[in-house]
C-alpha cells in the first residue's frame, strides 16, 4: 500500500506538464494499486479531485469525485474536447495551495475523453460543479494551479478567518 503525500506549493514539478501513459502502463497490477492509493488519499483529505502531480508523479492521471454519492472516477490522459461558451465563477481551493481560496471562471460544461482505469476509452459530459472539478484537475496535468487563474484570492488562518488578501 502506497503512502502518498502532498507536495509543497514550491515543488517545481507542480509547474511541469505531465507525461501521457500507455495502456500497457495502466493495466498492470502495480498501477491499479497506485490508483487505489490516489483515491484513498483524495477521500481521506476530504477532496473532490486529486491529480498525480500533486503527490509527486508527473503522469496524466487524476481521480475525481465531485459528489460523495458518486463512485470515484479515474481519468487517464484526459482531454477536454468541447467547452461551453458560458462561463461560471466558482470558489476554489487546492491541496497544493493549502489555506488559499479564490474565485475562478471556468466553462459551465465540458466534454472529456480519457482512458478509464482499465485502459478503455471513455467520453462524458460534465456540467457545473463536476465540470469545474475536472477542469481544475486537468490544469494540474499541464502545470497550472488555480491561483494562476483566480481573482479575489485570500489566505485563511486555521480558524477560517481571512488572514491576508492576496489579490
Amino acid at each position: 500500500m502506497e503512502n502518498l503525500e502532498f507536495l509543497p506549493t514550491s515543488a517545481p514539478s507542480l509547474r511541469e506538464r505531465s507525461r501521457e501513459l500507455e495502456v500497457s502502463e495502466v493495466t498492470v497490477p502495480e498501477f491499479q494499486l497506485y490508483l487505489d492509493a490516489l483515491i484513498r488519499k483524495m477521500i481521506e483529505a476530504r477532496g473532490v479531485g486529486l491529480a498525480s502531480p500533486q503527490i509527486g508523479r508527473n503522469i496524466r492521471a487524476v481521480v475525481v469525485q465531485p459528489e460523495p454519492t458518486d463512485d470515484p472516477l479515474v481519468l487517464i490522459n484526459p482531454v477536454i474536447t468541447k467547452k461551453s461558451d458560458a462561463l461560471l465563477e466558482s470558489e476554489e481551493g487546492c491541496f497544493s495551495v493549502p489555506g488559499t481560496y479564490g474565485l475562478v471562471k471556468r466553462h459551465k460544461k465540458v466534454t472529456v475523453e480519457a482512458l478509464n482505469r482499465h485502459g478503455r476509452r471513455i467520453e462524458f459530459e460534465a456540467k457545473n460543479f463536476p465540470a469545474f472539478v475536472v477542469q481544475h484537475e486537468i490544469d494540474h496535468l499541464d502545470g497550472i494551479l488555480f491561483i494562476d487563474k483566480a481573482e479575489k484570492t485570500v489566505e485563511l488562518d486555521e480558524k477560517g478567518n481571512v488572514k491576508k488578501r492576496v489579490k
